[in-house]
């Protein structure tokens, strides 16, 4: 009997997809390679099912024989090792990003005789259009709150941007660029208290407390569907962080990050002269460890954010630190610093990786912006997170239109700056 090989991603099945499943069982025997979520998320946003959720979906269908990963874009590893006869793709990759992929697959089935075979794409079905569709209905907080972890997971490195409304939300939710021939989005929402205090007026001293920034969740909450990294400064006292655990884990915050900081808050980033205290280790992992006791679900995720190398402590103290920070229960370490470079940061990695391979790290560069993400992912950070970037960028934009009126005396020279008022109405 002849053998047909099939890739998919199968989030969404439809009939597009029976189409294809159906010529391919008219050739032979169907193995329908499912890509796993680091191959989907190396070129598009992670999947609403994991691997194993699709894969069950797939072998389930009339006509398939079997189901295999398929660990990358690329065929032809997999054509490789099961040399089929025939594969089986819709025509639409004739043009676009999967010309490449298709020249190898056409290539590679020459070796041994193999054909390519190409049903007409079914019209009126994309899976593009149906992701939208689900993301304009929403998500449950508990695929919400499990996605970061999967994403931890499957990708080289996890981008995050800062949000502190609704609006920055959105923006954060739906931003994309190509680059290099592959569509990229931020996929989680970082939501800073400096951002948040800062957008409400007041200043990032603690002085907005959790039940006021909860609600800036909420808002967050309901107009996106990306997981939410949650800013918890130094989490308050043990008592009351456990609390703060509960609420977030409820609502479908995917992770919180506290600072091992003690006493009257002031921002990291402040200009030399100011006083950053860390608290004793043996409290600030008290403290882990009671967050880590009060979640529910294991998808919840307490972060540790470490400032030695802020206070000048160094590299030492904060592998010491850090490394005590994962045994009282850290899920992932944030390694803050405000260097104008990234080297204190990548000879922290280098050694904290050494010891702790598989937990994931955090990087901040907003004092070190040249860093690139694929030189971070390099030196062993899984997530970076661009903390301030949209309120520092709609400040100036906001009072370069204050200042064009005054001068002015007439908003002509000002609504030069800003968007028509017909796409801000139909905005949201």
């Amino acid at each position: 009997m002849k053998t047909v090989y099939v890739a998919m991603s199968a989030d969404l099945v439809h009939p597009g997809h029976l189409n294809i499943i159906r010529t391919a069982a008219e050739l032979g025997e169907v193995t329908v390679g499912v890509l796993t979520d680091e191959a989907i998320a190396s070129y598009k946003r992670l999947p609403y099912m994991n691997w194993a959720q699709r894969s069950a979906v797939v072998a389930q269908l009339k006509g398939v024989a079997r189901v295999v990963p398929q660990t990358t874009l690329d065929y032809v590893p997999n054509l490789l090792e099961l040399r089929p006869d025939f594969v089986v793709h819709g025509d639409d990759w004739k043009t676009g990003v999967q010309q490449e992929t298709r020249r190898r697959v056409i290539e590679t089935l020459a070796q041994w005789g193999g054909k390519l075979v190409e049903p007409t794409y079914t019209d009126g079905i994309s899976s593009t259009q149906l992701n939208k569709a689900i993301r304009e209905i929403g998500v449950t907080p508990d695929v919400r709150r499990s996605r970061l972890r999967r994403l931890l997971g499957a990708k080289s490195v996890t981008r995050v941007l800062e949000a502190h409304s609704g609006l920055s939300a959105l923006i954060a939710e739906h931003a994309s660029a190509v680059r290099d021939n592959q569509k990229r989005e931020f996929d989680a929402i970082w939501l800073s208290s400096l951002t948040d205090s800062t957008s409400k007026g007041k200043p990032d001293t603690e002085c907005v407390d959790v039940t006021s920034r909860l609600q800036t969740v909420n808002e967050i909450l309901e107009v996106t569907t990306k997981p939410i990294v949650y800013d918890g400064d130094s989490g308050g006292l043990a008592e009351n962080f456990v609390f703060t655990v509960r609420s977030l884990e409820r609502l479908g915050v995917s992770a919180v990050v506290i600072e091992d900081k003690v006493g009257r808050k002031q921002n990291s980033l402040l200009p030399e002269g100011n006083v950053q205290r860390q608290a004793p280790v043996e409290d600030h992992c008290a403290k882990i460890s009671a967050g880590k006791h009060a979640q529910i679900t294991d998808d919840f995720m307490i972060v540790a954010r470490c400032e030695s190398l802020i206070t000048g402590a160094g590299v030492e103290d904060a592998l010491a630190r850090c490394s005590a920070y994962v045994a009282a229960g850290a899920d992932a370490i944030l390694i803050h610093s405000k260097s104008a470079s990234p080297d204190e940061i990548f000879a922290f990695a280098s050694r904290f990786r050494e010891v702790h391979p598989a937990v994931p790290l955090v990087a901040v560069p907003s004092t070190y912006p040249q860093v690139s993400e694929d030189d971070l992912a390099a030196h062993g950070i899984k997530m970076v997170i661009y903390a301030n970037h949209m309120l520092r960028s709609a400040y100036p934009a906001m009072e370069k239109t204050a200042r064009a009126i005054l001068e002015h005396g007439r908003a002509l020279e000002a609504d030069a700056l800003c968007m028509p008022i017909r796409d801000i109405v139909t905005l949201v």
